[in-house]
């Protein structure tokens, strides 16, 4: 049986936040283009932190050479006014280590049934 959490955050916290510290620091018209270059790089872990549900699918068995054990996860969250549904390698301290199949979506209401249907 899978296995669903819910994860309480805001919304778009995640580019809130790094906007409104980019703002502080290089100023108000460079944050946004700032953030779409951090989000880009840390890609991964933006959106495992930006996640509202999680569903775990099972064990990754690609990963016994690099003497690491990780679980395959189903993500849905919303980051930088879109919603997305994702499938994140976790290991077992909760740390994303990639991300594979990730989806957008301009409505709340089609993410929930990408997700609900993975």
């Amino acid at each position: 049986m899978a296995q669903l959490q819910s994860i309480s955050n805001a919304a778009d916290r995640v580019m809130t936040a790094l906007v409104s510290g980019l703002e502080q620091e290089f100023g108000h018209s460079a944050g946004a283009a700032l953030a779409q270059r951090f989000l880009a790089a840390e890609e991964v872990d933006f959106h495992w932190d930006a996640r509202l549900q999680e569903r775990w699918l099972g064990f990754y068995h690609g990963s016994e050479e690099a003497g690491i054990e990780l679980d395959r996860v189903r993500i849905l969250g919303r980051i930088d006014g879109h919603w997305f549904v994702a499938m994140m390698l976790v290991d077992g301290d909760g740390n994303a280590h990639g991300m594979f199949g990730k989806r957008r979506f301009a409505r709340a209401d089609r993410a929930r049934r990408a997700f609900a249907d993975a």
